[in-house]
């Protein structure tokens, strides 16, 4: 029995020690399991904090391209939020983008750098391919540049000389903006610690750099577009002025100027029509009172001009003159007083001239000026180009319109003529009147006279717009030409006589004492040669006579001429049949008392 419970013991005993063993085992197996525990949790705080990351930057490029896809797109809205969120979304400090403007890069967001170093750096900013600076090395390599320490770097130079101690960073990421091989801007975000940014980081500003292409590309496009519509909304409202305005240039030149001045996105512009001579302003618009004044005055006479000048180039060459500083131009420098005098009194600094040209002959010319240095751009250059062929195909319309005009009013004067003499058959002072008046209109004189010629002396026939002139040739009846007078000329060729300024060659001569006559043009009235009147009108401004004019007038002088024979005639008609009257008369009268 005492065996058999020793045995029992012993097993009880065994059991005992079996039991406790697996009491081990789970004790180890609970430690394990506890750093297991541990280790995922920390792996959870990373995926969980790498979600959030995620989440953070779809939010971030979902909110930008929210704002490209907005109605009223704003491209320096679009820029500044995507630079703010690259800059916050990697840990930097401070950042910049730049746009490509031109062969250089304009300064197009700023975030976390002082007003004045932001001025500085967007007047002053050299961005070169060069390896001095990270933007120089990306635009140079056409890839991102990462600098984990600018002061590492031997090669890198820029910011050292150009940046004060408040500004200085250490760590940079430059980012360029690549459409089709072609650099369009640079995202550039630092840090004032030396921290490199993870690939992650870069990997994140690359995608902004790919959203920022996408906005400046569709604000391009946007900017092409109103360009487009604000052209063809100018074009229109040009032509409108001028199917409004039929004939009328000025109320044309002042609309094609202001929409050119607008368009071109320049403070001030002039049109001038060129006479061979002179440049004269046929439009004016937004310069200074004093430059307005002294340009209206005075036309710029071309052989006063210094060679070099914008305008004397243009005249020589028939091109476009495109000075991006005209105060920097050869002829400012020496002091040319008319270039210089236009740009004192305008302030232009930027300067664009372009030609008006009719069959590559030079008819005027638009230019158009900026007060800063700032040049124009091909398209604002091919617009202005436009313009001018615009008003080229005003004056040409103007000047077929006027020549139609011209055509009616002559056909019209002289079937007005040509009533008079029918209705008034012998009566010639009603025929010189109706020939006179319509002369003096449709030539655009002020006044005129038509006279006789007996073969000895002028006599006054009819007279038109200055009686006190028509009283004195009534009072001195038969006379003879002033010495040196266009009558007397004409007396002795027997040719028209057109004098562009009759004050100045003749002063004491009656129309000019008595009309104030300047311009003038007396044509002789001729039967077989021989002179028997003279048609002379008169302006009181120096303002030439056009062929066509003259052509008119000598057109009426014929007329004159013929209506004068068919009264000639008409009065001898009438006198012969009164004499076949009177002796038929006195002969019935014979015959009658013969038979009684």
């Amino acid at each position: 029995m005492r065996r058999r419970s020793r045995a029992s013991g012993k097993l009880a005993n065994a059991r005992s020690r079996k039991a406790k063993t697996p009491r081990r085992r789970t004790t180890l197996t609970v430690r394990h399991s506890s750093s297991s525990a541990s280790g995922q949790e920390t792996e959870v705080a990373r995926l969980t904090r790498e979600l959030n990351e995620a989440h953070e930057q779809q939010a971030a490029t979902s909110e930008v391209l929210e704002i490209i896809g907005h109605s009223t797109f704003d491209l320096q809205r679009v820029l500044e939020s995507l630079l703010e969120k690259a800059v916050r979304l990697c840990g930097a400090d401070r950042g910049f983008i730049f746009t490509q403007d031109g062969d250089g890069y304009r300064l197009a967001a700023n975030y976390g750098h002082s007003a004045e170093f932001v001025e500085k750096i967007a007047k002053r900013y050299p961005i070169t391919p060069d390896r001095e600076s990270a933007s120089g090395r990306a635009i140079l390599e056409r890839r991102s540049v990462h600098i984990p320490d600018i002061l590492a770097d031997p090669e890198y130079r820029w910011a050292k000389e150009h940046h004060g101690e408040e500004e200085m960073h250490r760590t940079i990421l430059v980012v360029p903006m690549l459409r089709e091989d072609k650099i369009v801007g640079l995202i550039i975000i630092r840090r004032t610690r030396v921290e490199p940014f993870t690939e992650k980081q870069i990997a994140l500003v690359s995608s902004f750099a790919t959203q920022a292409v996408i906005a400046v590309e569709n604000a391009r496009l946007l900017n092409e577009l109103r360009q487009s519509l604000e052209q063809q909304t100018a074009t229109a409202d040009v032509l409108r002025v001028i199917s409004s305005s039929p004939g009328e240039l000025k109320p044309v030149f002042n609309a094609m100027l202001e929409n050119a001045v607008r368009l071109c996105e320049a403070e001030a512009g002039n049109l001038y029509l060129y006479d061979g001579e002179a440049f004269h302003a046929a439009a004016l618009h937004s310069a200074s009172q004093a430059y307005t004044e002294v340009r209206r005055r005075r036309p710029v006479v071309l052989r006063e001009l210094h060679p070099d000048t914008p305008l004397g180039r243009m005249a020589r060459t028939r091109a476009v003159i495109h000075t991006a500083d005209v105060r920097i131009a050869k002829s400012y420098i020496e002091r040319d007083p008319r270039f210089s005098e236009f740009v004192d009194l305008s302030g232009a600094r930027t300067h664009l001239a372009v030609p008006m040209l009719k069959e590559n002959e030079l008819i005027g010319a638009i230019d158009t000026y900026r007060l800063e240095v700032r040049p124009f751009t091909d398209k604002q250059i091919e617009l202005l180009q436009n313009f001018a062929a615009q008003a080229v195909i005003a004056i040409e319309n103007a000047r077929l319109l006027s020549e139609l005009r011209q055509s009616l009013e002559q056909q019209t004067g002289t079937a007005e003529v040509l009533r008079v003499i029918s209705s008034s058959p012998g009566e010639l002072e009603p025929v010189f009147q109706s020939m006179l008046e319509n002369a003096t209109r449709i030539c655009e004189a002020k006044f005129g006279v038509l006279l006789r010629f007996d073969g000895e002396a002028f006599s006054l026939a009819a007279e038109i717009g200055k009686p006190e002139l028509g009283e004195f040739h009534r009072q001195r009846g038969r006379f003879q030409p002033f010495p040196g007078s266009h009558l007397e000329r004409l007396l002795h060729t027997k040719q028209v006589s057109h004098t562009a300024d009759y004050a100045a060659e003749v002063p004491d001569s009656p129309p000019v004492r008595i009309g104030g006559a300047r311009s003038t043009v007396d044509v002789p009235m001729l039967k077989d040669g021989v002179l028997i009147g003279a048609i002379s009108i008169y302006r009181q401004e120096v303002r030439p006579f056009t062929d066509k004019q003259i052509e008119l007038v000598k057109n009426f002088a014929a007329q004159a001429v013929i209506a004068i024979e068919n009264t000639r005639l008409l009065n001898e008609l009438r006198e012969s049949l009164r004499r076949q009257t009177a002796q038929a008369m006195s002969a019935f009268g014979t015959k009658r008392t013969f038979r009684d």
